[in-house]
């Protein structure tokens, strides 16, 4: 493929000579340090990086020119090409040199604030049980077929999903082929998914986060709404949207192309759920849409996977998928890690691991387990540095508003320090009547929650789920919530030994 080729479509501030638009390209990339002979090289601006500062390097490895939308510096003289917006041109090379194969293998695009995950796992199970070879992207690891990989971002690079694309199609062979993603804010207003063409997009709701990016509410909701009004590409043929939330109601009402289901608890809804039942075994409940009804039978616990149940079945439906190999999809997707994940050694209460990491994540997490009938409700939470401050408080407010127990304590701090973040939500907190532990060393704080636990009682280790690391201004270190209350546990007696403390 010539570099005209590969860059068709793509809006150019120069025209490229003739010998350039004539020259083969072997490949693309944005690092550096991956570039071989035949390349093309983008460079991005970044808030810790200039991407700039690696085009010499590029091109001694046989870059055939640089491609960006900021100017060369003084004294480069290699071949560089102007664009428009650097991570748009890197999205729509990377479609033309793989192929175009988002318009030819299905995509499901899930945004929202929470739910994203667990929505992805159940809609993948899904397809996979509709005998569709599948690919999986989202925060916690990336799937391709029987493959699974590290998730250094929630959606990839544009470039490294159009290569998992083109891995996905030489996977399975004559069988058809899907592929879901979680769609950040980040990577829609950022470009990563830049004229893709989606099959469906799911918004499952929007609550409080990420406003050290997007600044406002107004903000963040106009990133996530670029998944259905188009971006760069067309809207999504299908839109399933959670209608009992108050942005998906502004969202169902725009006008797309998209044909729109709207899911939810309410009667306007269009797929809706009846007679929940609810407990630690799981879930049981009847879908309705319009004159066809079935039963869910799902190992995830509590109300808040009944809309994500909802918006995968809503994703099955837009692949016409029957009932019956829904209901056989959701029921085979037996839990997410860190998303209400329960630790288990024989202890007469339940400790929990959840993701939760904004106000509305936490009142959810915690409301299921009241919705478990808890004797008592014990919360440790902490909130993330160099991330949104204003939701600490309310993180605080609502642990303390929910929980019998509260035990404060340290998340990923980065480059913050741990007690000015605990400061922070502990203004929410006061607010509340509700006993509070402060414990900044995290595994110390699992220790005293465990302890502090009886029967018949919940424990919610809140805001790192999967995470095995914990990030501090100078180190990372490995640590697994999961883990440490698992040794804490057996250090009280439980588990091995079968003993009580």
């Amino acid at each position: 493929m010539t570099t005209s080729e590969v860059l068709a479509g793509v809006p150019l501030r120069t025209e490229l000579p003739p010998s350039l638009a004539q020259t083969q390209v072997s490949g693309l990339d944005y690092d550096s340090h991956r570039i071989e002979p035949g390349y093309l090289f983008f460079a991005f601006p970044g808030s810790r990086v200039d991407g700039r500062e690696f085009a010499n390097q590029a091109m001694a490895k046989g870059a055939i020119a640089v491609i960006t939308e900021m100017p060369a510096r003084a004294g480069f003289s290699s071949p560089w090409i102007a664009v428009e917006h650097g991570r748009h041109a890197l999205a729509l090379a990377s479609k033309n040199f793989y192929g175009k194969l988002d318009e030819k293998i299905p995509l499901v695009g899930i945004t929202g604030t929470n739910g994203k995950t667990t929505t992805s796992y159940l809609v993948d199970s899904i397809l996979r049980a509709a005998g569709r070879t599948t690919m999986l992207a989202g925060t916690i690891e990336y799937h391709l077929g029987s493959k699974i990989l590290p998730a250094p971002n929630t959606t990839p690079e544009s470039l490294d999903l159009h290569r998992m694309f083109a891995e996905l199609d030489q996977l399975g062979g004559s069988a058809p082929k899907a592929a879901t993603m979680e769609v950040s804010s980040h990577a829609l207003a950022l470009g990563r998914v830049y004229g893709l063409h989606f099959h469906t997009a799911v918004f499952t709701n929007l609550t409080q986060d990420h406003l050290d990016f997007h600044k406002t509410m107004e903000d963040y909701f106009a990133a996530k709404r670029l998944l259905f009004t188009g971006s760069g590409g067309p809207p999504p043929r299908f839109s399933a949207i959670n209608r009992d939330d108050e942005w998906g109601r502004r969202l169902a009402g725009l006008r797309t192309a998209s044909e729109v289901l709207t899911y939810g608890l309410g009667g306007d809804a269009m797929v809706r759920a009846r007679h929940i039942r609810t407990g630690l075994n799981g879930l049981r409940f009847d879908v309705t849409f319009e004159k066809v009804r079935f039963e869910i039978d799902s190992p995830l616990i509590g109300k808040v996977n009944v809309y994500n149940i909802l918006a995968a079945c809503c994703v099955g439906m837009t692949f016409q998928i029957a009932p019956e190999t829904i209901m056989s999809g959701i029921r085979a997707c037996k839990g997410v890690p860190g998303r209400f994940e329960r630790v288990d050694e024989g202890q007469p209460f339940a400790v929990v691991v959840d993701y939760s990491h904004t106000e509305d994540a936490l009142q959810n997490a915690i409301s299921v387990a009241r919705g478990l009938n808890a004797k008592r409700v014990i919360t440790l939470f902490g909130c993330g540095g160099d991330r949104d401050r204003a939701k600490r408080p309310l993180m605080g407010q609502a642990a303390g508003e929910l929980s019998d127990l509260v035990i404060l304590t340290s998340d990923n701090p980065r480059s913050e320090e741990p007690l000015q973040i605990m400061n922070d939500a502990l203004v929410g907190l006061r607010r509340t009547n509700a006993r509070t532990i402060i414990e900044p060393d995290r595994a110390t704080a699992i220790r005293k929650a465990i302890e502090e636990a009886h029967a018949g009682d919940i424990v919610i280790l809140a805001g790192k789920g999967h995470e095995t690391y914990q990030i501090f201004r100078d180190r990372t270190i490995h640590f697994d919530d999961r883990e440490v209350a698992r040794e804490a546990l057996r250090g009280f007696g439980f588990g091995q030994n079968g003993a009580a403390r």
